[in-house]
C-alpha cells in the first residue's frame, strides 16, 4: 500500500529559533518518524509548505487541494498545525475517494516529550484502515472532519458531539 505524506509545518516540525525560546517551523519531521518507527510501507514525503497554521490562509489551502486533486495517490497524510487543522481537513472535502487523514502535534516532534510519533503512526494506521473521506487523527482518537473541533483549554481535540454535551 502507497500513501503520500504532504506536510505544511505546524508545531509538529517547530524548532527553537533564538534564546529568547521563540520557535520556527523548521525542516519536516515526517521522514525521521517514519524511519525511526521501521516502517515498512511505500510512501513518499513531500513537503508542501512551511508554516504555522494560523498563517496558514485560503490560498494555502486551495494549493494543498491542488495538488491532491492533480495526483494519482489514493492515500494521503497530511501534517499540519493544530489551530486550523480542522478548517483545512474541511477544505478538502468532496475529493472523491480519497482517504486523506490530518495530524500534527501539540509540542515539537524533536522534544523528548511529544505527541507527534504516536500522532503520525495513528494517522499512517487510519490511511490504511479507513475509507474514503478526509479525517483528523488526534489525542488518541480518529475524529471525522466535519466532527471535531480543538478544545484548547484542554489542550486535544475532542468530538463536536461530546463536546456539545459536556
Amino acid at each position: 500500500m502507497f500513501i503520500k505524506f504532504l506536510t505544511t509545518g505546524g508545531t509538529i516540525d517547530k524548532i527553537y529559533f533564538d534564546d529568547s525560546s521563540r520557535f520556527e517551523v523548521g525542516d519536516s519531521q515526517v521522514e525521521h518518524i517514519l524511519r525511526d518507527a521501521l516502517v515498512d510501507i511505500d510512501y513518499e514525503v513531500v513537503s508542501l509548505l512551511r508554516k504555522d497554521s494560523l498563517d496558514i490562509d485560503e490560498a494555502d489551502r486551495a494549493r494543498i487541494r491542488d495538488y491532491i486533486e492533480r495526483d494519482s495517490a489514493g492515500r494521503y497524510v497530511i501534517t499540519h498545525g493544530t489551530d486550523t487543522m480542522v478548517k483545512t481537513a474541511l477544505a478538502l472535502g468532496g475529493l472523491g475517494d480519497r482517504v486523506i487523514v490530518l495530524t500534527g502535534a501539540l509540542s515539537p516532534a524533536r522534544f523528548r516529550s511529544t505527541d507527534a510519533v504516536f500522532n503520525v503512526g495513528l494517522a499512517t494506521a487510519a490511511a490504511q484502515s479507513l475509507g474514503p473521506g478526509v479525517y483528523i487523527a488526534m489525542s488518541g482518537t480518529l475524529f471525522a472532519a466535519d466532527r471535531v473541533v480543538k478544545n484548547r483549554e484542554k489542550n486535544r481535540f475532542e468530538s463536536i458531539a461530546r463536546r456539545d454535551a459536556g
